[in-house]
C-alpha cells in the first residue's frame, strides 16, 4: 500500500479513501460487514435514504460515499491489510447518532467533528488498537483544520467488562486517557466527551 500515512505508537495509520477502500472492505468482509452488516453506514443515515440504501446495499452505499469523499476514517494498517478503524466526520456528514434528540436538546456548542464508530479486527483486540485508531483520527482532523471533536463512548460501570464486540465506540476511560473531557450522559449507557484539537502545523 503506497498511500501516505502517519505513525501512531509504532502503527501505520492511513486515511480512508478510494485508494484504501480495498483494505477497509477486507476488514469489513472478514467480520460479516461489521455490526450486523452495517458497513459503518448507520451514522450517515439521517434523514434516512432508505430507498437508496435498500437498492444499493450497505457495502455499495458505503463505497459510493468513499468515492464521493463523503465519509472519513483513520485506518490502522499492517502491510496492505486494515486491522482497525475509527470513523469521524462533521455533524452534517454523520448526522445520525444514538439518542440524537437528547443530544440536540442538551447541545451547548456544535462540534466541528465527531467520532462515531471504532472497530478492531478480532485477531488484534485487547492490544490498544482502538486508541491508536482514535489518535490517528485526531491527527487527520488536525490536518483538516482541527476544532472541537466530540465522541460518544460507553460509560461502563467499574468492574464490568463488556464484550469488545458490543463496544462500537470504546469506553469513557479510554477517551479520558486520550485527553477527552466528560460533558454529560447520553442515553442510559453512553456519554458525550470532547477534545479541542489544534490545527496541524503548516
Amino acid at each position: 500500500m503506497d498511500e501516505p500515512g502517519i505513525t501512531v505508537d509504532g502503527r501505520r495509520v492511513v486515511a480512508l479513501g478510494p485508494s484504501t477502500w480495498d483494505a477497509f472492505a477486507g476488514l469489513a468482509e472478514r467480520h460479516n460487514g461489521v455490526w450486523g452488516g452495517c458497513w459503518c453506514t448507520y451514522f450517515h443515515l439521517y434523514p434516512d435514504p432508505k430507498e437508496e440504501r435498500r437498492e444499493l446495499g450497505h457495502r455499495e452505499f458505503k463505497r459510493r460515499l468513499v468515492e464521493a469523499g463523503r465519509t472519513h476514517a483513520a485506518l490502522v494498517v499492517e502491510g496492505d491489510e486494515a486491522i482497525a478503524w475509527a470513523q469521524y466526520g462533521t455533524v452534517d456528514e454523520l448526522p445520525n447518532i444514538h439518542h440524537r434528540k437528547q443530544w440536540e436538546a442538551d447541545l451547548q456548542r456544535r462540534p466541528d467533528f465527531r467520532i462515531t464508530c471504532l472497530f478492531v479486527d478480532r485477531r488484534y483486540r485487547r492490544a490498544g488498537l482502538a486508541a491508536v485508531a482514535v489518535r490517528g483520527a485526531l491527527a487527520l482532523i488536525a490536518e483538516a483544520g482541527g476544532g472541537l471533536v466530540e465522541s460518544y463512548p460507553h460509560d461502563v460501570p467499574p468492574g464490568k467488562k463488556p464484550s469488545a464486540s458490543h463496544l462500537y465506540n470504546a469506553t469513557r476511560t479510554m477517551y479520558e486517557r486520550l485527553g477527552f473531557t466528560y460533558q454529560r450522559p447520553k442515553g442510559l449507557g453512553n456519554c458525550v466527551m470532547t477534545l479541542e484539537v489544534a490545527p496541524a502545523a503548516a
